[in-house]
């Protein structure tokens, strides 16, 4: 009896040790490369039979082990259900479900969709996920439900990263709320209109607040537009072109400024875009750099200066304009015009505040998110022993969400000390104000923890390699930013924002970029130029149909602001949206994907923008 005991226990002993892990996906597609590692191999076998089986077809694939691991990839070539089966493990299958490869887009394509038809972008991302739960988890509808709520938010919400830019969107918000309300932004804005004293002036000191209130792109238009209506009606300046100029330096500085509530969220995307290609760069390395390859925003703010310090403009805006100068009227005798008031959670008509009240707490930022990063950079590089410890190199090893976090603490701190000190707001009044900034972030903080999630889905789906197998032998790399800007363009266009725009399509081009480039054989340069430039195109195309479009909530909210007529707003300002978009798309986007170097191009643009308005453009009547 001991000895059969004995003789199991050995036996049970020998199969453990011999026992090989096979790890495979619980589910994959076909045509694209599904990852299988077998470990634990004996050294006595020199290679390995994996039999694939569907229904009665088999397929035999020959692997050779390399210190008793298989790690190797297997393309299967149709959808359905596999087993596995080893020759070493003859009596042992394992399941494996292989999805149609177009099932993989259906996630992002429906949260497109929904969001061109409803509008909605939160409804169509959450939706979005569910389908992609779906399909993940064996299409149960009920654990595809549950597993959205308790496994992929969570996922998405414990990460670290994330959870930097979700408390930093919401200090930043802090900060935009307690200085809104102190008055200091509005004394601020005083201190351009004092500049103020012709038509010419006007329109270059509305542009010159734009680029002063670089932090919101709300706050932006509720201050411009309340704060210069009254002194450009004095100088007969036309509603629309107030509407204009609000509206162009509103979400293109906020897009741009490395500090603003836009930061966050566009740092979340760019992140974890890198993530699905295992980039070791730096999201806030990698965001600087993209800066000169927006040209969009760039050539909007440009065009704005332009149109008012030369007093030229064309199509519906110089009827505009001549009307109000040569008639006096600032808005058509037929326009039904929808106001909105600066209200007190974000501005307050504190007439005594300084101007400092917001000048102060915003540099803080600035220099604190700096500092920052010099300080998190030098720790970096001194505990990995570097001896290069130029400005580049100590940017791209810095910590950027540490940085952003601790310098908005810190301003929040600060603008809270300041408006209690001068008695502007009591403490009570102050925390009310923080918490109504933070308030106002909490919706975009809403639609960044779904976009992390889409991102999700689209990564465990393989989306990007069914996209990449479909276009990488086809596609031409250095036409993708061109591609990317376009169809951003008419996303944004049609649903109306930016943010979501930038949700849905940032987890798909980064490694469509990448894998396009390797396909092509360019080199590691040439590669990052390309991704760098879809990254921008992304950031920059969801801002231009951003603009073009009539249901967006910034160019409601500029002709509301400026008491314009939505529509005519709208009808002005597209022929100049177009006009910027086309030519930073051709000039910009084009040229640079072949070598040219962006500044280059952001002054063929300028000129570009320079000539056509002297050629098209005629002389506003003094």
């Amino acid at each position: 009896m001991n000895r059969k005991v004995l003789t199991l226990l050995l036996l049970f002993i020998s199969c453990s040790l011999f026992a090989q892990k096979v790890i495979l996906p619980g589910f994959s597609l076909n045509g694209i490369k599904t990852d299988i590692k077998i470990t634990e191999i004996p050294d006595s076998v020199d290679f390995v039979y994996i039999t694939l089986i569907k229904n009665t077809k088999t397929e035999n694939f020959k692997l050779f082990p390399n210190n008793s691991v298989v790690d190797t990839s297997i393309v299967f070539s149709e959808a359905g259900n596999y087993k596995v089966r080893l020759n070493l493990t003859d009596d042992k299958f394992y399941a494996i479900r292989i999805l149609p490869g177009w099932f993989s887009i259906i996630p992002p394509l429906i949260a497109i969709l929904l969001a061109l038809a409803i509008r909605q972008v939160l409804v169509s991302l959450f939706i979005g996920i569910y389908i992609g739960a779906i399909l993940i988890y064996n299409f149960n509808p009920l654990t595809a439900l549950l597993r959205l709520a308790d496994t992929l938010i969570i996922n998405v919400l414990v990460n670290p990263d994330h959870m930097y830019v979700i408390v930093f969107t919401l200090l930043i918000g802090g900060v935009v709320g307690v200085i809104s309300q102190n008055g200091g932004t509005e004394a601020l804005a005083r201190q351009i209109t004092k500049l103020a004293k012709s038509a010419k002036s006007g329109m270059v000191a509305s542009w010159l607040m734009g680029l002063v209130i670089f932090f919101d792109d709300y706050a932006n238009s509720l201050i411009i537009g309340n704060m210069m209506r009254p002194i450009t009606d004095k100088l007969k300046i036309s509603r629309e072109k107030l509407a204009y100029i609000v509206d162009s330096t509103a979400a293109p500085v906020a897009s741009l400024v490395i500090i603003s509530t836009w930061i966050g969220y566009e740092l979340g995307l760019i992140a974890e875009g890198l993530k699905t290609i295992n980039s070791a760069e730096n999201a806030y390395d990698v965001f600087l750099k993209t800066i000169p390859y927006r040209f969009y925003p760039i050539a909007a703010i440009f065009f704005v200066f332009l149109t008012s310090f030369l007093q030229r403009d064309f199509g519906p805006m110089l009827k505009a304009e001549n009307r109000a100068r040569k008639e006096g009227k600032v808005t058509s005798d037929d326009s039904e015009v929808k106001t909105v008031e600066l209200d007190k959670t974000r501005i307050a008509a504190k007439s005594n505040s300084s101007w400092l009240n917001g000048a102060i707490p915003i540099l803080i930022i600035l220099l604190g998110t700096v500092g920052g990063l010099i300080y998190t950079g030098l720790l970096n590089l001194q505990s990995i022993g570097a001896t290069d410890f130029s400005v580049q190199n100590i940017i791209s090893h810095s910590d950027s969400y540490k940085a952003l976090l601790w310098a908005s603490l810190l301003a929040g701190i600060v603008a809270v000390i300041m408006s209690v000190s001068q008695k502007l707001l009591n403490l009570h009044d102050s925390m009310n104000a923080w918490h109504n900034g933070v308030q106002t972030m909490l919706f975009a903080v809403i639609i960044l923890v779904f976009a992390w999630g889409i991102s999700k889905i689209t990564v465990d789906l393989k989306t990007a390699d069914y996209i990449i197998s479909l276009l990488s032998e086809s596609l031409n790399p250095k036409l993708l930013p061109v591609i990317v800007f376009i169809i951003c363009g008419g996303i944004s266009f049609a649903t109306g924002t930016s943010w979501g725009t930038m949700a849905i399509v940032m987890p798909i081009v980064i490694p469509l970029a990448n894998e396009v480039s390797h396909v092509a054989n360019l080199s590691g340069v040439e590669s990052t130029i390309i991704i760098h430039g879809v990254i921008s195109s992304v950031l920059a195309g969801s801002v231009w149909g951003d603009h073009c479009s009539p249901i967006a909530d910034t160019t409601i909210l500029s002709s509301m602001a400026s008491q314009c007529n939505h529509i005519d707003h709208v009808r002005t300002q597209l022929p100049y949206a177009i006009l910027v978009g086309v030519v930073s798309m051709f000039f910009g986007d084009f040229l640079t994907a072949y070598g040219l170097n962006p500044f280059v191009a952001i002054l063929i643009i300028f000129a570009a923008l320079y000539g056509v308005l002297m050629i098209f453009g005629k002389k506003v009547v003094p």
